[in-house]
């Protein structure tokens, strides 16, 4: 159930907007192509915190502002870490720059298992950070033109956080390719690879294909669809015949639900059913 004193946590480097059951995430750095800060990363796991619970919040759409859907990590942050490395050691205290690593690793998790749908809209640079967070979607939109890359080996570093959701996402023998040699693509090749689902020519279409794919969200019942996502990010982690188990007991719970009660009276009704309309 949702929480009724659920309040957004206050943020400055992503502007939020709930809009009837989707909350729309726009990273807002638009000056630096909105590029993650590490206060970003931290006010996105403080975002994705706060809704897990929020079974109204059936969608969450993350895009970047003015165009752009974000052109990787900050330097800015990188150069800080440098800063503290020598004060690091002298106080036995983690690696600055393994630290900052790590905690994006641990909001792209947290992105990637969250309940709700979440839908990237991918436009200008998905570069790095922003290709990782592409790559934990459940569905990602691409404008035709965007371009897509992970330039880290090219700058001496590498994508460390990211290429494991790479090589779920697209396979290792892509993945290889795509992290070795640092390649940028666009919005077509996207679709190809599969990291995008749909590609638009254009923002009215871009924005028409959004539309359709929360409509699509909204049909589908709240609850089995949070199920649905927690069996599916399951498969590979535990062994077959266990999570077959539990998948049985999931659906006999669930076709005795008020949703699953709902659901087949809407259908022998020939109606929509309650959390459509």
């Amino acid at each position: 159930m949702s929480d009724a004193t659920f309040e957004l946590p206050h943020t400055e480097t992503l502007s939020l907007e709930l809009r009837e059951h989707a909350l729309h995430v726009t990273l807002n750095r638009p000056r630096c192509r909105n590029a993650m800060s590490l206060a970003m990363v931290n006010e996105l796991m403080a975002v994705f915190d706060s809704v897990k619970n929020q079974i109204d919040i059936r969608a969450i759409v993350l895009r970047g502002a003015d165009n752009n859907f974000c052109a990787g990590g900050d330097i800015k942050d990188m150069a800080g870490a440098r800063g503290e490395i020598q004060t690091a050691i002298e106080e036995g205290k983690p690696n600055p720059f393994a630290e900052l690593n790590r905690q994006f690793g641990r909001m792209i998790t947290q992105a990637n298992q969250a309940p709700q749908v979440v839908i990237a809209i991918l436009e200008g640079a998905v570069l790095g950070g922003g290709f990782g967070l592409a790559c934990v979607s459940d569905v990602a939109i691409a404008a035709h033109n965007a371009q897509f890359g992970l330039p880290e080996t090219g700058l001496g570093i590498l994508p460390a956080q990211i290429a494991p959701f790479v090589v779920t996402r697209v396979g290792i023998t892509h993945a290889r390719r795509l992290t070795l040699l640092g390649s940028r693509f666009n919005g077509e090749e996207a679709l190809r690879l599969g990291v995008a689902h749909y590609v638009c020519s254009d923002n009215e279409a871009l924005e028409q294909q959004l539309d359709e794919v929360l409509a699509q969200v909204k049909r589908c019942a709240p609850a089995a669809n949070r199920a649905t996502k927690e069996l599916i990010m399951k498969v590979g982690h535990i062994d077959m015949d266990s999570l077959l188990d539990q998948a049985a007991i999931d659906f006999a719970e669930a076709v005795q639900s008020p949703e699953g009660t709902e659901g087949t009276m809407a259908f022998v009704q020939k109606r929509l059913p309650s959390w459509a309309s």
